[in-house]
């Protein structure tokens, strides 16, 4: 019977220690960091997002995480990174999160160090089981294009000319932008399309701050008792408004 006992046990035990690798390992598009390889790697990429957490995280705060590393797959100028800091035994990578001021009781805490300094990273302070809030703190710091859900990167290169543009300029843009999205066939990115000339639109009649009063105005309708229909139109919308935010900044 004890030695029944014994094998079930160390059978859980290897179940455990499978299941905690397949956790720790499986994160696509996101790299383990610690202490001896920290700044090394910070020094390889323009723009480094890391994630202080406990060891084997899960739950909804790691599948924003896991749909943040997704987004920056293409991007080569961004690297998402996790440093897992242990709380027993070696206590592995606790010295990196002393160093940041990083606690247990702050898990999950994100950092973007940018361009190799190590000393003078952006925290993020928005909602970590929010993957769009992790994202749009991402573009809006580093510079760098992800993409939010609806956002067309080729329309958001057109808005970056649109914005930097004026008078004839900025209204053969729009026509051109127009025309495009006319001939759209796909019904999503036909969706898209449109919100961006309406937006480049009220942007030629109202200037660039239509952008952020249009942001609170859907920001409010959003909160307030609407279908999920209309919610998920509202957030297509607000997250191409987003996108409009953050190039008209880097054109500040």
């Amino acid at each position: 019977m004890m030695a029944t006992k014994s094998m079930y046990l160390v059978g859980l035990a290897v179940v455990v220690v499978l299941f905690q690798t397949v956790v720790a390992d499986g994160v696509k598009g996101s790299v383990q960091l610690n202490s001896g390889v920290f700044e090394k790697i910070l020094r390889k990429h323009k723009a480094v997002l890391v994630k202080f957490d406990e060891t084997y995280p899960y739950g909804e705060k790691q599948d924003a995480f896991k749909e943040v590393a997704a987004a920056t797959l293409s991007q080569d100028d961004i690297l998402v990174s996790e440093v897992q800091v242990q709380d027993y035994g070696d206590k592995e990578n606790a010295d990196l999160a002393e160093r940041f001021s990083v606690t247990k009781d702050d898990f999950p805490v994100y950092f973007l160090f940018m361009s190799g300094d190590a000393e003078n990273p952006k925290k993020f302070l928005g909602n970590v089981k929010n993957a769009d809030d992790i994202k749009k703190f991402l573009m809006r710091e580093s510079g760098l294009w992800l993409g939010l859900p609806s956002c067309l990167e080729d329309y958001d290169k057109r808005v970056k000319e649109f914005l930097k543009a004026s008078g004839d300029k900025r209204q053969d843009i729009l026509a051109t932008a127009e025309e495009e999205a006319s001939k759209e066939s796909d019904e999503s990115k036909k969706r898209s399309a449109d919100i961006y000339v309406k937006t480049m639109k009220k942007i030629v009649e109202k200037g660039t701050e239509f952008v952020d009063s249009e942001i609170t105005r859907v920001e409010k309708l959003k909160d307030g008792k609407v279908s999920d229909k209309k919610k998920e139109q509202l957030n297509e919308r607000l997250n191409i408004l987003t996108s409009f935010q953050l190039l008209q900044r880097d054109e500040l």
